[in-house]
């Protein structure tokens, strides 16, 4: 697992995953990773819909604990419920799409949700051009569109291009196929 070091945006110091203030400069610190996921617990996050129904932290937790139970039947919902709370939010969008593969390969998906992860995807790169973002497009486009024999352009090749352009990490394509819990293609290795 490779180590990642995090410093203060502002005056450069080292900052902890769980910080809020910088120790150096007391800047506020927010951690965004692809990996991120917040840790309210249940009863709190149950008060915390209770007492505003509209909260995007609490209905964003919701959602990813679904998710990481695998109920993705429930999960994509509460990811759209967490989309119209705040439509700033890059990881809704991305995690809607993961969502709507349910634990399986892209070429196994009716084309109704290739389309709808597609638009997904489209407004994550809108809010935020994450690599990650462009290189899930790219093996969308693979094991759906390629496999199928479709065309569409740009193909995923040229937007795999795009998505190491923009910065994927091996470490985030690694991630991303152990969240997807599918083999990673070797075509699509970077």
């Amino acid at each position: 697992m490779p180590v990642i070091d995090l410093n203060c945006p502002g005056c450069g110091g080292p900052v902890g995953v769980g910080q809020k203030e910088c120790n150096y400069c007391h800047r506020p610190i927010y951690i965004s990773m692809f990996n991120s996921v917040f840790n309210m617990k249940m009863p709190e996050l149950k008060k915390e819909l209770d007492e505003n129904p509209n909260s995007q932290k609490a209905n964003f937790s919701i959602a990813m604990c679904y998710w990481n139970l695998k109920l993705y039947d429930k999960a994509l919902p509460a990811f759209e419920k967490a989309i119209e709370d705040n439509f700033d939010n890059s990881e809704s969008f991305f995690y809607a799409a993961v969502s709507l593969l349910k634990g399986k390969k892209a070429f196994l998906a009716l084309r109704s949700d290739i389309d709808k992860i597609i638009e997904y995807l489209n407004a994550a790169i809108m809010i935020e051009p994450r690599g990650i973002y462009h290189y899930f497009l790219a093996y969308i486009k693979y094991d759906f569109f390629e496999r199928k024999s479709f065309n569409v352009k740009p193909d995923w090749q040229e937007t795999l291009q795009i998505a190491i352009r923009t910065g994927v990490s091996q470490a985030d394509v690694v991630q991303f196929f152990e969240m997807l819990q599918v083999e990673m293609p070797e075509c699509l290795r970077v």
